[in-house]
This record gives structure tokens, sequence and C-alpha cells, in this order.
């Protein structure tokens, strides 16, 4: 029963914080230090990557499933990469990835050592909180299809939201709004842009899923971080089109400092 309950808590933080721009991978690394619950190495962590992959593809179906469609028949046809709306958001995602897969795959074992310290957990959740204060001073934005030299950006800072704290949608969005992206297209392209991102790391970690011992618990997760996820898909979009993004900081910025201060006496 402790072991349901464990998994009941991962599936719904990460559900929860995956969208959210307060870094679900922070709040499970965080969770799993108070309270010593383990994993074979980040299998769990990518099945519950994939019920929140399913939740994204659910909720932005009407625009995720024609940047597909465009995107593989643009590999015949490339001028659709140009003069579709859908086939710009797929040119957008292709060229995004590149950085996110390079700095990802560089990392990758930067990060599991990272997952276990408080102190980098802690400095990511304070980099998050910068980057969702700063939006406070973001241009008012009307770009709808931003530029493959800004999906390059977007995507740099997404391979660097890998690290435990560091938010990949706060990430994102912040640099979107930067770019004088208009509110809802921020959203939209930062949900996008994860896709090929979630859906690598399911496919790197195969071997490791394979080895999961307690299948019917894995299971179980990543039904919840599907269900939750769904929720937090539809209270991010309505917050960052109603300009409240910044105010995610007031509960980052203070667990970053909570988690650095518990780093001094960690053993």
């Amino acid at each position: 029963m402790h072991d349901w309950l464990n998994v009941f808590l991962l599936g719904l933080i990460q559900g929860v914080t995956e969208f959210l721009p307060i870094s679900s991978d922070g709040h499970l690394a965080l969770f799993s230090l108070l309270f010593d619950v383990k994993d074979s190495g980040l299998s769990l962590t990518i099945l519950l990557h994939a019920g929140t992959l399913l939740a994204t593809l659910l909720v932005l179906r009407e625009r995720a499933i024609p940047a597909l469609f465009d995107g593989l028949r643009a590999l015949v046809k490339p001028s659709l990469f140009k003069t579709t709306p859908a086939g710009q958001d797929a040119l957008f995602v292709i060229v995004g990835s590149i950085p996110t897969a390079l700095i990802g795959l560089g990392l990758k074992s930067f990060v599991e050592e990272a997952t276990e310290s408080p102190i980098w957990i802690g400095l990511g959740f304070l980099g998050t909180g910068l980057a969702l204060a700063s939006t406070r001073f973001a241009p008012a934005g009307i770009v709808e299809h931003p530029s493959w030299k800004s999906a390059l950006l977007v995507g740099f800072m997404q391979g660097w939201a890998v690290l435990p704290g560091l938010s990949r949608s706060g990430s994102t969005i912040a640099t979107l709004l930067f770019l004088g992206v208009e509110r809802r297209r921020a959203f939209e392209l930062s949900m996008l842009m994860s896709l090929p991102a979630v859906l690598g790391a399911i496919l790197l970690e195969i071997p490791e899923i394979a080895h999961i011992q307690a299948m019917g618990l894995a299971i179980f997760g990543t039904v919840i971080a599907f269900v939750s996820g769904i929720g937090a898909l539809l209270f991010l979009r309505r917050v960052v089109a109603s300009g409240f993004f910044p105010w995610f900081a007031l509960w980052v910025i203070p667990l970053g400092i909570a988690t650095l201060a518990m780093a001094r006496a960690w053993p």
C-alpha cells in the first residue's frame, strides 16, 4: 500500500509540474530525496513522462496532428514548411529539437548525479524563478510564427532544462515571450516542442523500462500523470493568456531557497 501511495504522489507531481513552470524533474528529485523513493534509474520517471506526453497530444491535438502530417508531407514538398501554418509549426519544432537533443545527450550522465544533489536542484529552482519573474518585463507579443533562428534559441533553452529544477515550460515560454511571440502561441509552441524531446527520452530508456519489476505500479503512475497533466495544461493555457505567468516565481524562488538551506544539513 505504501508503494502505491508513493507512485500515486509521483504521478500527481509529474502531471501537475510537467506543464506548470515549476520543474517536474526538480520536484520529483526533491520528493525522492525527502521520502527516500527509489526507482530503476530513470525508468519510472520516463514512464511518468509518457503519461504527460499523451496528455499533451490530447489537449493540443488541433495543432499537433496537422503539424505532424504537414511535417511529413514537407519532406517531399519542402515549400509546405513556409506556406502552411502547420508546416511552419513543424519546422519550428524540428529546428528547435536539434540543440535540445545535443545538449540533452551531452548532459545525460551529469543529470543523473544532479538529481541526487539538493544544491543543484535548489540552484535550478532559483534559475527558473528568475526566468519567470523576468517575463513581467516581456514586450506585448504579436508574432505568430517565429523564425528558425528563434527556434534554435528556444531549443537551446529547452536543452538546458534537462537539469533538475530548471523548468522546461518556464524556460521556453519565457524565451518565446521575450521574442515577441503572442501569449497563446507561446504556450502552444512550447508544448509542441516538448513532444519530440519527451518521445526521444522515452525511446532512449526503453531498455531500462523493460527491466521494471512492478510494471503495474508504473502503469498506475502513468495514468495518474496523464489525468493530472490534462488539468495542468488547461490551467497553464489560461494563465499564460491572461498574463499571470510571472506569478509562478512566488512558488519556485522560496522553494529554491529552502532546498539550498536543506542542502547545508544534507548528509
